[in-house]
């Protein structure tokens, strides 16, 4: 039976928790697909999930900044491609081979419009029995969180980049 997992919160490790349990799941002969909104192609988790056996990236052509910062014009062309990413994210899991789905970022994209919300809850409602979906962001909807069987919350206490420290390439991505 596959449930549906939330990573939320503002703390650090979200994604962190996400990719654990994909290799977790990797290394138990299940076959993961890993996908990300919102965030670049340039993190250094990336090149090691592609060369794990079982998992499956959908890589994206081009990374954008923050959302709310982009012009009209990049906000359109990021829209038409998650568009296009969530399109194929349904195309793969259809097509029933799939064990784990994790979709980072997603609560951004969800918030932001980037997925219809009528469509994202009618294919958690609907997902395949044996799916597991793991989902991460911040500030889940109350559809989502009402969804979900499994909610875990990362609380930041303290983080570096209150001090003005900038992220830092192999610890934040």
């Amino acid at each position: 039976m596959g449930l549906i997992h939330i990573y939320c919160g503002d703390g650090k490790g979200k994604t962190s928790a996400a990719i654990g349990l994909a290799v977790r799941a990797a290394g138990s002969g299940m076959n993961v697909l890993f996908a990300r909104f919102l965030k670049n192609e340039f993190s250094g988790e990336l090149k090691i999930l592609d060369e794990v056996p079982r998992i499956r990236v959908l890589h994206l052509e081009k990374s954008y900044g923050f959302f709310q910062t982009l012009s009209e014009e990049e906000q359109k062309e990021v829209r038409k491609m998650y568009a296009e990413l969530w399109n194929l994210i349904s195309e793969e899991i259809s097509k029933g081979s799939w064990d784990v789905l994790v979709i980072d970022e997603f609560m951004a994209a969800y918030r932001y419009g980037l997925i219809e919300h009528d469509e994202a809850l009618r294919f958690l409602r609907e997902k395949p029995d044996h799916l597991e979906v793991v989902l991460t962001g911040r500030d889940p909807d109350q559809a989502l969180v009402e969804l979900a069987d499994y909610v875990s919350e990362i609380r930041k206490v303290k983080h570096p980049f209150d001090r003005g420290i900038r992220a830092r390439k192999g610890i934040e991505y």
